[in-house]
């Protein structure tokens, strides 16, 4: 037996299907709020009424407790005088600087998550508070 031709019909509503189904996968997650449960290095953060563990997140470095910059420039600038001292000197200098930070995320800290790959992964990026 021949096999029927689909009416236009038909086939016009299965590309339409096709390009609905194909929309919402590129729908992009908007950004909300969750709790953090665990503070980093074993992140853990409540959000939508599931709890993202550090596996499934990805943390803004500066938020790792002992995270270090370094800092370099050149400085120009002269002193200025003070008390009975009238005279002043230059200051014409490189520099480099080292900082540790010492403060992470806290138990109870809200955050900004950003679902990532369809939900699978989620950027935590700041702090956030409520005013």
């Amino acid at each position: 037996m021949p096999e029927q031709i689909p009416s236009a019909e038909n086939s016009i509503q299965k590309i339409v299907d096709m390009q609905h189904k194909i929309a919402e996968e590129h729908v992009p997650e908007l950004p909300s709020v969750g709790k953090v449960l665990v503070p980093p290095p074993d992140i853990q953060v409540a959000w939508n009424n599931i709890v993202l563990t550090k596996e499934q997140i990805y943390i803004n470095e500066y938020w790792l407790p002992g995270h270090t910059r370094t800092h370099k420039g050149h400085i120009v600038s002269e002193t200025q005088p003070a008390g009975h001292h009238v005279h002043t000197h230059a200051i014409d200098n490189d520099y480099t600087d080292t900082e540790t930070k010492t403060d992470t995320l806290k138990v109870g800290d809200l955050v900004s998550v950003y679902p990532q790959c369809g939900g699978q992964l989620f950027l935590i990026e700041s702090r956030v508070i409520k005013l």
